[in-house]
Order: C-alpha cells, then structure tokens, then sequence
C-alpha cells in the first residue's frame, strides 16, 4: 500500500476538488496508531509528520501537501508539530 503526496498542493487542485469546503481536522504533537478504514485525502495547512506504514515505508510531509492514504493501510503518525488539515474520507 502506498501513500501518495503531492509537494506542494497545486491552488488548481485545492480549487477543483472544493478543498477548502472540506471539514479541518487538528492534533497536537503526539505519536499514535490508524488504521484507515477508507481511503482519505487531505491537505495539510499546517504542521510536520511522519508516518509509518505496517510494511516498514517511511513518509514525511507538511504544510501545503496533499496526502492520499489507501483503505486498509495500518500506521504509525508521529505529530512533529501540530496539524491542522482538511480531509475527506472516500475515493
């Protein structure tokens, strides 16, 4: 399973995806574990992660990327600094 980032987010596909009309999810730094019952999509606003699939593949991202995570995927969020996003759950 791959998480799919795209750095950084273009406007035109915050724009064509009605993005910014999408709920806004916040944590504070903190380490815990998810699995993703759906696919999810988000723009990062802010903040700094790192997250660790089952499998052992490493990611970091931050503000201003799109992150796709797949239906399925278990991992491992470690919060650097807090995140406030916008996500959708959902192909």
């Amino acid at each position: 399973m791959t998480i799919l980032i795209t750095s950084p987010c273009p406007d035109s596909t915050i724009q064509d995806q009605g993005i910014k009309d999408w709920p806004i999810w916040t944590c504070e730094p903190s380490t815990f574990d998810w699995t993703y019952n759906d696919q999810e999509t988000c723009l990062i606003l802010e903040g700094e992660v790192t997250v660790t699939s089952n499998g052992g593949v490493t990611v970091h991202f931050g503000s201003g990327d799109l992150v796709v995570f797949p239906k399925g995927m278990t991992c491992t969020w470690e919060v650097h600094k807090g995140v406030r996003k916008h996500y959708r759950f959902g192909d």
